[in-house]
């Protein structure tokens, strides 16, 4: 009776596994499908984004750049060879959906400024992130990246500069670190803040190995 009792609560567990899966797989037809903000946008809608039930590590960035867009492959461009190397990762074990999420706070490129890339859409995060959030039962560390995640993810715990946020990292952990973009265009922000990679990465690393 008790093997019988085990293998039906295996089962079930099977079945709410594959259910969480196949709800999953049709939110994220219905995000990569979505035109909301289509007038808005420089080019075509393409989503880039990537969430699986089993990840364990979500990335909440703030949109794909025009290279990714391209590509459709997120963090395929400079930003994300910087962050392969904060996290201490391969590019294939960075590629492995079963452990990385990846949730933008705009999901389609936004265009370009004087200054670089235009914010990420509103629309997303409004329409979306919550529900594809919740499909992320088992995510453990949240990185949120830029000021338009911290503002999201920390809400009213973030202090008043993306640098005093980042510095104030252990407020958040291990459930959220907040971080500053990869991007080169930060090449400054970093020369300026030592410390980030002195105090930040190796506690970051040595989290994402034991998520893994």
């Amino acid at each position: 009776m008790k093997r019988k009792r085990i293998d039906r609560s295996v089962r079930r567990a099977g079945n709410a596994i594959g259910e969480q899966a196949r709800h999953t797989s049709r939110l994220l037809a219905r995000v990569r499908a979505c035109q909301i903000c289509a007038r808005e946008l420089p080019f075509p809608p393409r989503p880039v984004l990537r969430v699986d039930p089993r990840a364990t590590i979500l990335i909440a960035g703030q949109a794909p750049g025009r290279r990714v867009h391209e590509s459709g492959i997120a963090f395929e461009d400079a930003s994300g060879e910087r962050l392969r190397d904060w996290l201490g990762l391969t590019r294939d074990a960075f590629c492995d959906e079963s452990r990385i999420a990846i949730l933008p706070m705009g999901f389609c490129f936004p265009g370009s400024g004087r200054s670089g890339d235009l914010p990420p859409r509103p629309e997303c995060a409004a329409e979306w992130r919550a529900q594809l959030v919740a499909c992320l039962p088992r995510v453990e560390l949240v990185l949120a990246i830029g000021q338009y995640a911290h503002a999201y993810h920390l809400a009213d715990r973030r202090k008043q500069t993306l640098t005093e946020t980042v510095r104030a990292w252990r407020e958040y952990w291990p459930a959220i670190l907040p971080l500053p973009h990869p991007s080169p265009r930060n090449n400054g922000w970093l020369r300026s803040n030592p410390w980030f990679e002195r105090q930040v990465l190796p506690r970051l690393r040595d989290r994402v190995r034991k998520l893994f």
